[in-house]
């Protein structure tokens, strides 16, 4: 059974930082299109970032410069740094994958869903 597992949310202040983490299991996240989406009250979900098999991301215009995604494949783990913080980046965190190889866009529908991990930023 795959599983995504988020860790690392938390309350931080404008312009601090934090590190997403999303373990999997049962899956192998550099086989895949692997991204992180957000959900702020009365929103809708977005994407902020993704990255395929082959290294390539996307990022959200919104966060572009300040976020970041990468991947331990040893670890089988993603990971989402977000730096300079701001108050609306505040929302609650999720981990997904698609059964593609590539991705080049956040647009795409995904197969599998973490619990997520809340993200407060305070001003």
């Amino acid at each position: 059974q795959v599983q995504l597992v988020e860790s690392g949310g938390g309350s931080v202040q404008a312009g601090g930082s934090l590190t997403l983490s999303c373990a999997a299991s049962a899956y192998t996240i550099s086989a895949y299109c692997m991204g992180w989406f957000r959900q702020a009250p009365g929103k809708e979900r977005e994407g902020v970032a993704g990255i395929g098999s082959n290294d390539i991301t996307s990022i959200a215009n919104s966060v572009k410069g300040r976020f970041t995604i990468s991947r331990d494949n040893a670890r089988n783990t993603l990971f989402l740094q977000m730096n300079n913080l701001k108050p609306e980046d505040t929302a609650m965190y999720y981990c997904a994958s698609v059964r593609l190889r590539y991705c080049y866009s956040l647009t795409w529908k995904p197969d599998y869903w973490g619990q997520g991990t809340q993200v407060t930023v305070s001003s």
